[in-house]
This record gives structure tokens, sequence and C-alpha cells, in this order.
């Protein structure tokens, strides 16, 4: 169901148990917030961590930049499975990435990004741009996106052109949210690529 679909639901149901759906919204009062002391942190194996979130599968993109001051003509990107939509109103994006990425810097220098949805027979683009030092780009065809000129893959289902909107700290990894500027789809019809186990995948019908 898309986002679409699932605002209709959610009317229905509201004006199925009589509440009102047009007029002002009250926010909910923020939670209180604090940060996990370290006497409080699970004795949590990682591997075993890594091995039972493996089970929850997920789509692929690569996010790319265009090149930015010293990156010397050079546009940046890395495969990245941790995105998601975030929000329609203002329409935001979200990924993750490691604190330790080289990549990220010229991502943030940028200020902006492409996400690239990748598609079921993209799986050694992807592993291409999951690799570090390497020259992710030679070979890889790309245009420019509309918006912010960062690579736009080609062969992708969809892309996703945004600006940095702000970033956030997440233990050993920041949450990049992303203004979105321009987005679209393409004639790729091979379906989504999925990670999961530790290898890809496809959907079947």
């Amino acid at each position: 169901m898309g986002h679409a679909g699932m605002a209709a639901t959610a009317v229905r149901y509201l004006r199925s148990v009589g509440a009102p759906t047009t007029g002002p919204v009250e926010a909910l009062p923020r939670p209180e917030l604090r940060a996990v002391g370290d006497d409080e942190r699970a004795p949590l194996d990682p591997v075993e961590f890594r091995r039972v979130l493996g089970n929850f599968a997920t789509g692929v993109t690569v996010i790319t930049a265009p090149p930015c001051g010293q990156d010397e003509g050079r546009p940046a990107g890395f495969a990245c499975q941790s995105f998601s939509s975030l929000s329609i109103d203002p329409p935001l994006v979200s990924f993750m990435v490691a604190r330790t990425s080289t990549t990220w810097p010229r991502i943030a220098r940028a200020g902006v990004f492409c996400v690239n949805i990748l598609g079921a027979d993209q799986g050694e683009l992807c592993r291409g741009f999951a690799v570090s030092g390497a020259d992710k780009f030679a070979g890889v065809t790309y245009d420019a996106a509309p918006v912010s000129g960062s690579p736009r893959l080609a062969g992708a289902p969809a892309w996703i052109d945004c600006t940095v909107h702000a970033v956030h700290t997440g233990g050993d990894h920041l949450i990049v949210v992303g203004r979105v500027d321009a987005l679209g789809t393409t004639d790729a019809d091979a379906g989504p690529l999925l990670f999961h186990r530790g290898g890809f995948g496809r959907l079947t019908h």
C-alpha cells in the first residue's frame, strides 16, 4: 500500500470511530529523552546482533553526491541498505551511515545527495559501491540528478534528489535526513534488489 492508500485508510478509520478528520491537529507532548548509561548496556554479542537483525529484509540503495571542493572532480557514493522514507509534509527521507565512513564527509561537504534505488539485476553494481577506497564510478553509466547534480545511476528503478536537512547521532552511526527536491522512476522493471541474511535476493510472486 502506498502513502496515499495508507492515508485514505487512516481517514476511513478515524471517521468510523467518530474522530474529526479536518481542522488543526494538536501535537503530542514530546517524550522524555535521555542517554543510555554505560551500566545499562545489555551484554550483546555484536556477531549475534548482526545475525538476528539480518533476518529483516531491506531494499538496497546507492547514495551519491557530486564533486565538491577537494574531491578533484570525483563524485562520491556508497552502498546503503538503511534507507527509509520519513515524512510526506515536508517531504523527507533518511539514511544511516557509519561514523567511520570515508565517503560521508564528502557527501556532507556537498550538502546534497541522490538516493538511487537499485533493481534486482544490480547486485554487482551494489558490490562495487560497497568497496572502500576503490574508484567506484569506473565503468558506471550515470547522468546528473536535476537539482543537486548528484550521479543518477543508469538502470536504477527510482531516484530521489535531496538536500541535507539534518544530521543526528545514533551510536556508531549518523542519521542523515534529506529534504526531497525532486524524484522519479525509470523504465526498469526488474523489481527491487533485496538484502537478507547477508546476501542479495529478489521478490517472487
